[in-house]
């Protein structure tokens, strides 16, 4: 008499078994035809999708451009006349301080020369209290050493401050008329203050009256020289006579120079 199969080897199924019992619904061998498909898609794919986020991922050298930003120079710092403007709220830009700047601006508050000493510590106490003004924004940028120079050394301060503001598309404000020619030379745009006082110095016209006390002796004989109330000179004819007193004059010729206008006028008799 033949023995009955265990439970054991009843449950025991052929790979050609597997392959056709249902998978919720679907035949096994339909699954795995669909994986094989979908995985040969994903190969065949993958490197373009690779490519396309690796051109969509943000730069992060650490170079973020700061866009229409002024640069101060040191001799616009220590002049501090461009504070004044500033904190009239005629710059409410992003203000930008090199670190060589800032190294400059210290050694001449430690310099042996009073005057240079009290003009250094006066231009760190002005970006000292700038830093606190709400409607602008004051950046420092760290020195980086000149690539092209194995020895890492850094740029000479000018320099540097023309690439910086090259880089950043900004402009530089200055004093100093040989770093604003030199600027220009390189394609950067400079802001000098001296040029800015004078295009806000009131402009006389001959003919015009003004009131004027005379201050002292002009360069030719008989002249006297006053000054209007944006510090513009004139020299008043036959003026030596009144030095210390306030007379009336009439504006006979305006005069430009290098150094701005000069004003000539004579006594209203």
């Amino acid at each position: 008499m033949a023995s009955k199969p265990s439970k054991t080897e009843e449950k025991k199924e052929t790979p050609e078994a597997k392959e056709t019992q249902p998978v919720r619904g679907y035949p096994r061998r339909f699954i795995s035809a669909l994986a094989d498909e979908v995985a040969s898609i994903v190969v065949t794919r993958l490197p373009s999708m690779i490519a396309r986020t690796t051109r969509r991922r943000p730069k992060t050298n650490g170079s973020k451009k700061i866009e229409k930003a002024y640069f101060l120079d040191t001799s616009a710092i220590i002049d501090g006349r461009i504070f004044e403007v500033i904190n009239l709220g005629l710059m409410m830009e992003t203000l930008v301080v090199p670190e060589g700047i800032l190294l400059e601006l210290k050694h001449i508050a430690d310099s042996q020369d009073a005057v240079k000493r009290e003009r250094g510590r006066k231009g760190l106490e002005m970006l000292d209290q700038l830093k606190k003004n709400r409607d602008v924004k004051v950046l420092v940028l760290p020195r980086v050493p000149e690539k092209s120079n194995k020895q890492g050394s850094f740029l000479e301060v000018d320099e540097e401050l023309i690439r910086l503001t090259k880089t950043h598309k900004g402009r530089i404000i200055t004093c100093d008329y040989n770093l604003e020619k030199k600027a220009s030379i390189q394609g950067v745009r400079v802001v000098n203050v001296n040029a800015l006082a004078q295009s806000l110095k009131v402009t006389a016209v001959p003919g015009e009256s003004l009131h004027i006390k005379v201050l002292h002796q002009g360069k030719e004989v008989g002249q006297g020289v006053g000054y209007v109330d944006d510090g513009t000179m004139i020299v008043i004819e036959q003026g030596m006579d009144d030095i210390g007193k306030t007379v009336d004059v009439v504006v006979s010729r305006v005069i430009q120079t290098a150094v701005g206008r000069i004003l000539f006028a004579k006594k209203i008799s």
